[in-house]
């Protein structure tokens, strides 16, 4: 049986929402939701922050915290420090996003049946756009785009809408093919974390801003699992406060 170790990064500083990690959402922080939503799914679970306000926050809900270095520039980096310090023989770090307190046990049991495949090296989540969507959420730049092959592995991901249909009007694209909108979940095994974080940045990646295409440029190969539940991530205060009414219908 492989051991899962659950890792959520977090920062006190942000350019959209200072203090995102301990905003309010339903009488509890951020953090501490995310936190509740993992433990017991995995083996084990830790906030990693750099920040001693995090840290004593997660201390005073009774959860585990790592402190990390504040010169990270990824979560990816970050869950490797955190995984360095903590004891136990862990198979496969999960790096759960630090502002998805509705991340749902059924996506980590997704992400962990990834690795049900000896061959995967890393594993994340997808969810199918619908044509109720729209065809304005598929443009959206700010919910990357993933096609897969047929072994469920990413062939590429984009900001951009991916495959392009030449021969078919726009407004037809999502009732014609099955697009995929990718979830920030990631699951690494552990030697893969390790030689990960020493990978210069891509042109891939630099191009399109997505840490992801790295890996897959040097190589890598990132499994898909499909979910079919939407989750509500939190980057600015109005979020927040969309956040705070699906809470109310939970």
């Amino acid at each position: 049986m492989l051991k899962f170790l659950g890792i959520i990064p977090a920062r006190y500083a942000s350019t959209r929402f200072p203090a995102k990690p301990l905003a309010m959402l339903g009488g509890k922080t951020v953090i501490q939701r995310v936190y509740e939503q993992v433990a017991g799914i995995l083996d084990d679970a830790y906030v990693a922050t750099d920040d001693e306000r995090i840290e004593a926050a997660v201390k005073a809900f009774g959860g585990k915290v790592v402190m990390t270095s504040v010169n990270h520039k990824s979560g990816t980096d970050r869950c490797y420090e955190a995984y360095t310090k903590i004891e136990g023989n862990f198979d496969v770090v999960v790096n759960i996003q630090g502002d998805e307190p509705f991340i749902q046990p059924s996506q980590l049991e997704t992400v962990k049946a990834c690795f049900d495949d000896t061959t995967t090296q890393i594993a994340t989540l997808v969810k199918p756009f619908t044509p109720d969507n729209g065809f304005e959420a598929l443009e959206n730049i700010n919910s990357p785009k993933v096609v897969l092959n047929k072994n469920m592995n990413a062939l590429y991901f984009s900001r951009s809408i991916i495959p392009y249909q030449r021969n078919a009007e726009k407004q037809d694209w999502l009732k014609n093919h099955t697009y995929y909108k990718h979830i920030g979940l990631y699951a690494y095994r552990a030697e893969v974390l390790k030689e990960i974080t020493s990978l210069p940045q891509s042109s891939l990646e630099l191009a399109e801003s997505l840490e992801q295409l790295r890996w897959l440029e040097s190589g890598y190969t990132i499994k898909a699992g499909v979910t079919e539940v939407e989750t509500i991530g939190i980057d600015t205060p109005q979020d927040l406060e969309k956040a705070e009414e699906f809470l109310k219908t939970c």
